[in-house]
């Protein structure tokens, strides 16, 4: 059994967790209710495997998400980058492997839709936005209420609703853009409004597949303010191909790089960029 699941048992009388209480902290974030994260990893992926048709497109994948990190995944087309999203989302089950959220949440045996519930959220590389709505009406679509009880599709919202759709709108750069229909946007702005439609759902993680994939030069600059901002609020993993964008967001915080749905390398951005390995599939010289 690895050091990732043999945590569970290392608690309880005479058993001193403080140095893993200290990691859970290492990036200066609270514990969230619902999901155990006692030992600082809020995702733990232990030699997943995926095969389609004898094709491995993960092959013993293992790595872990702390509390709070904002992780970047990298790595060339095929490397398995999407799989193992689908894979977190239960969209894709393994072939072998464990995937946990938290201590205690086996995700290989949870639905797509309990995952959700649970407070895993995930943005497609395409945004998904009602673009028949307003912006304003996109956020109180997706907010983290029980659609059961809502009499009507908008339902009037208290003050502390209507707040916190406002705190969203101003957090994504909408904020004057409240009343505009979705649809017209530009590409970067559905991006943002897709993001703040997740963060109305509240989740302690969030999984961007190419979030800044065909903007401009100044909508990638804003959505790296807009994640640093987001940095230990959320749990966050990014995928992404832009490098100069995952070095803006990156600062300091591990980043994986991927290969035939195998971890090729850890480590920071600057150990990633040096790594004679990583230039060889995938940087380049």
């Amino acid at each position: 059994m690895s050091v990732l699941r043999t945590k569970h048992a290392e608690s309880g009388p005479g058993f001193d967790n403080s140095q893993h209480a200290d990691q859970g902290f290492s990036h200066g974030r609270v514990m969230q209710p619902g999901v155990d994260t006692s030992h600082g990893a809020i995702l733990y992926l232990e030699d997943i495997t995926v095969s389609f048709d004898g094709f491995k497109a993960i092959n013993k994948l293992s790595l872990d998400i702390s509390v709070g990190e904002l992780r970047c995944i990298i790595g060339p087309n095929g490397a398995g980058k999407t799989t193992m999203m689908d894979v977190i989302t239960g969209k894709t089950r393994p072939s072998s492997g464990t995937a946990y959220f938290g201590q205690t949440m086996d995700l290989t045996q949870m639905t797509e839709y309990a995952i959700a519930h649970a407070g895993i959220g995930r943005k497609f590389q395409r945004p998904t936005v009602f673009e028949q709505h307003t912006v304003f009406e996109n956020l109180e679509l997706a907010m983290k209420v029980d659609k059961r009880v809502r009499q009507t599709l908008f339902a009037r919202l208290n003050s502390e609703q209507r707040g916190k759709i406002e705190a969203i709108l101003t957090l994504i750069r909408l904020n004057g853009q409240e009343h505009r229909l979705a649809g017209l946007l530009s590409h970067g702005q559905k991006q943002w409004l897709e993001i703040g439609m997740l963060l109305m759902q509240e989740p302690q993680l969030i999984l961007l597949d190419e979030p800044v994939a065909g903007m401009s030069d100044a909508e990638t600059e804003r959505t790296a303010e807009l994640l640093n901002e987001l940095r230990g609020k959320h749990s966050i993993v990014v995928v992404e191909h832009d490098m100069a964008f995952v070095t803006e967001i990156a600062q300091g915080e591990k980043v994986t790089v991927l290969h035939e749905g195998s971890v090729l390398a850890h480590g920071t951005m600057q150990q990633i960029q040096a790594d004679e390995r990583v230039i060889e599939v995938y940087l380049g010289r």
